[in-house]
């Protein structure tokens, strides 16, 4: 189970994602004096956790409910988290489950976005993306968040081309997309997929534990599929120890290959290392992203 409390945590980053979007409605980081020089927009209901300040009390006069005054120039970036729900990401005891440490990093880009007064969507990866968010961009939408995450089971194997395709028409200005997966699907899918990805800023967290890392497991064993339940019986060391580790680091190096050609930046995340040391990494390598790009 996740618990909200490690956000608590993340407030020490810096919040700002200096990169450049093209949205039409560019904005400004949140001020003392709210709305100033901002061209009103609509309303949007109050969520807990939103900026009080922006809080319309003559909307409330008339009706009661709290809502939120939007500006056009409110928001300047919008920050995309694909977290992989398919059934291998189940794998791994307590901390180490890979979609619960997974969920909590994309918690954190949506956390820190929010913070940063910009915009964020969370969807499920499976045959198709599911978005889970209710377009709040708040604190209270990413408590919100944690509930329902920690209400899912992954389930199924995915289709991670057609999953990552669809979501990419959905986007329609420059933004930064945060991939979350085990990426346990073939290479040439994985490329397919972030392809249609690549003209927008990619962060890619490939999320393993680890004993899938390197299994301790020797002698005999047995090995069960996720995805499809098949389970097999197996002595596990030596020539066998060798050929996993022979083809973990070889679709390693294929996966790091695709994403090289593609200027994605690719992190392999080990759920057995510190969580926060491994947030720092992708949140520095989101801020830095654009002027890595920039040198190369």
């Amino acid at each position: 189970m996740i618990d909200p409390g490690f956000l608590d945590e993340l407030d020490r980053f810096d919040t700002s994602l200096k990169r450049v979007s093209n949205a039409m409605l560019q904005g400004d980081q949140r001020s003392p004096d709210v709305g100033e020089g901002l061209t009103f927009s609509d309303h949007r209901r109050y969520t807990p956790g939103d900026d009080p300040r922006l809080i319309d009390w003559k909307a409330y006069a008339r009706s009661e409910e709290l809502f939120i005054k939007r500006f056009e120039a409110e928001r300047n970036l919008t920050v995309h988290v694909l977290l992989d729900a398919t059934a291998s990401m189940a794998f791994g005891e307590g901390d180490l489950n890979k979609f619960d440490y997974g969920a909590k990093l994309g918690l954190g880009f949506c956390h820190l976005t929010a913070e940063d007064n910009n915009d964020f969507r969370f969807s499920l990866l499976g045959d198709m993306p599911d978005r889970i968010d209710t377009d709040a961009s708040s604190r209270g939408e990413v408590l919100r968040l944690v509930d329902q995450l920690n209400e899912t089971t992954p389930s199924g194997d995915g289709d991670i081309t057609a999953a990552l395709e669809e979501y990419a028409n959905s986007i329609h200005s420059r933004s930064l997309v945060v991939v979350v997966s085990d990426l346990l699907f073939d290479p040439d899918d994985v490329a397919a997929g972030l392809t249609a990805l690549a003209r927008n800023d990619v962060v890619v967290a490939q999320v393993l534990t680890p004993e899938e890392i390197g299994p301790e497991t020797t002698g005999d064993a047995i090995f069960e599929d996720p995805e499809s339940d098949a389970v097999r019986r197996t002595y596990f060391g030596g020539t066998a120890a060798r050929r996993y580790n022979d083809r973990l680091q070889s679709h390693l190096a294929d996966l790091e290959e695709r994403c090289q050609a593609l200027a994605i930046d690719r992190e392999l995340v080990d759920t057995g290392g510190d969580f926060f040391d491994t947030f720092a990494d992708l949140w520095l390598g989101a801020r830095l992203g654009d002027e890595r790009r920039g040198r190369s």
